[in-house]
């Protein structure tokens, strides 16, 4: 029978460690709180680091499973595996089964390698923590927290409704861009026809009716229907919104520029505000949802700043972190630090003096999301008569600049 070993607090608070005999992990924790004691980590099967050692001097390969996956295929994989468990299968068997339904791809063999590694004594957490691309640290530390404490199905459910929340939320503010981003890729695309094959024809007629003698608006509008069609000015107007999306991703490889760009993105107007609530909801989702599972506040704001997806709130949440450390309280340095409103730094401080502080935060959460449905509404409202004044404010001035000559010509042979 493998031999586990385990660290575990007893009755008293000490730490103990030890051995104990038994098929699986899972029976395992089960043997060791029955003898009284509460596990502070998942317990290892003897000989495991042996074989861990053997691994990473022989890393054994495992083609087609080094691929990202869809936080859909997650969410579901997050959700049925909680089923499973909740039904008492063996966790081996669960993947066993979960891994049969996947169909052939970079899932099916990461999944199968997951059930491998099981099979040979690590824990869920240790063999899910093998594949960063599939599984990120909040998803393999909220694993290993509800392994520890015999919640694995209740985790997996929590897990599987953040990232349906979080997916949702994200999906939210990209539809809302689609509509802009299509009218004005439509339009820019209508304009560029007009200065390329129909303003060059107007403009040798224009010139031979008025003898070359044509108002300022025609004459720049000329010119810059030159420049685009007859010197690569449509190239440059092609290639320049490629251009600037290529400069900003190389600008965010660097912590410097990430940390430029998303406090410009927190400045703008209206934009600004979904920006801040957005990322806001999800660091206290991902806190609040960590805390609730069991995982120690340090290492949860540890995981939260990783996630954040915004340098600004990052840096902030290792500032937090730091003066955790060195005893104050998680809404002191929040409120110096001037990140968040003041709703948010009390909702907070009352979490914490009444131990609620994963709930708070589930609810500052929640509250944020509605607030960003308003504000993308608001936004979208707002658009529409921009992009209508903007659109008409370009099509008149070429419609003008055409038609100030012709008036000009006929008032002239009247």
């Amino acid at each position: 029978m493998p031999v586990f070993q385990y660290e575990a607090l007893d009755s008293s608070g000490q730490e103990v460690k030890g051995q104990i005999e038994a098929l699986s992990g899972e029976e395992a924790l089960s043997k060791i709180r029955n003898m009284g004691c509460f596990p502070t980590k998942p317990p290892k099967a003897k000989g495991a680091s042996r074989e861990k050692k053997t691994a990473s001097a022989k890393p054994k390969k495992r083609r087609g499973a080094g691929g990202r996956v869809g936080v859909k295929q997650l969410t579901q994989f997050a959700r049925q595996l909680s089923t499973l468990q909740d039904a008492g299968l063996p966790i081996l068997r669960s993947l066993r089964i979960l891994e049969e339904q996947q169909k052939a791809g970079t899932f099916k063999k990461v999944i199968g390698y997951v059930a491998d590694d099981i099979e040979g004594g690590s824990t869920l957490s240790e063999a899910l923590g093998k594949f960063p691309k599939a599984f990120n640290k909040l998803f393999v530390n909220m694993v290993a927290a509800g392994e520890v404490g015999g919640v694995l199905d209740v985790i997996l459910s929590r897990l599987a409704d953040f990232m349906e929340k979080a997916q949702r939320l994200k999906a939210k503010i990209k539809g809302a861009m689609v509509y802009p981003v299509v009218v004005m890729t439509a339009a820019f695309g209508i304009v560029l026809g007009l200065m390329l094959g129909v303003i060059p024809k107007f403009s040798t007629v224009l010139k031979d009716m008025s003898g070359g003698d044509l108002p300022g608006l025609t004459t720049n509008l000329i010119s810059i229907s030159n420049w685009i069609a007859y010197k690569y000015g449509w190239a440059i107007l092609i290639a320049s919104p490629i251009a600037i999306v290529f400069i900003l991703r190389m600008i965010r490889q660097f912590a410097i520029g990430r940390y430029i760009l998303d406090f410009i993105n927190l400045r703008l107007p209206v934009v600004g505000q979904i920006v801040y609530k957005t990322v806001v909801a999800r660091w206290t989702r991902t806190l609040g949802t960590l805390i609730s599972a069991g995982v120690p506040i340090l290492e949860a704001i540890n995981i939260t700043s990783e996630t954040s997806g915004n340098e600004v709130y990052s840096n902030m949440l290792h500032k937090v972190h730091n003066a955790i450390r060195q005893g104050d309280t998680f809404a002191n340095p929040l409120r110096q630090s001037k990140t968040a409103d003041g709703l948010v730094v009390n909702m907070i401080d009352v979490g914490e003096e009444t131990g609620d502080m994963d709930k708070m935060l589930l609810k500052i959460a929640g509250n944020f999301d509605e607030e960003v449905d308003v504000l993308v509404g608001a936004l979208m409202s707002l658009l529409e008569p921009i992009m209508i004044i903007v659109l008409g404010s370009v099509v008149g001035t070429i419609v003008m600049a055409i038609f100030l000559p012709m008036v000009r010509i006929i008032t002239s042979l009247m």
